[in-house]
């Protein structure tokens, strides 16, 4: 009898995506289970403020010191400064955003959703400075 409930991790030469903060790197997947990313942000660098539309995540700060910006549910963004050992949970729909206070190293593990942001900075009254662009259902890949 096989056990549906095992799978198997792949783990694979990195695969790695310049981005304007930094680095991207995918490192493991579990299919249909999760992703490991580790995320590479250059000190004064932030990522766009977005919202995921499947995607839920949660990121370990390795190294560095960085500042988490996310609405909780009052239509208001709260700060909070995240340091090494801390690990934070972005649940799906909840608006954040990441700057990099120091250079950062993060291990991101998420469910295996790629390509579902949606760019949340005119809601906010802010500009869209930079970034991925926000994906349409149609273009959202699940692994």
């Amino acid at each position: 009898m096989i056990d549906e409930t095992k799978k198997t991790i792949e783990f694979f030469t990195p695969e790695v995506w310049s981005r304007v903060w930094g680095e991207e790197v995918l490192v493991a997947h579990i299919k249909g289970v999760c992703t490991g990313k580790l995320l590479k942000m250059k000190a004064g660098t932030r990522g766009g403020l977005q919202k995921h539309q499947v995607k839920n995540e949660a990121g370990h700060l390795i190294s560095g010191e960085m500042l988490l910006e996310y609405d909780a549910g009052d239509g208001k963004i709260t700060k909070v400064t995240v340091t090494p050992g801390q690990t934070v949970l972005i649940p799906t729909g909840v608006v954040h955003r990441e700057t990099a206070i120091t250079d950062c190293v993060i291990f991101e593990v998420s469910n295996p959703v790629f390509n579902d942001r949606v760019r949340m900075e005119e809601h906010y009254g802010e500009k869209i400075d930079g970034g991925l662009p926000t994906t349409t259902r149609e273009e959202i890949k699940i692994g």
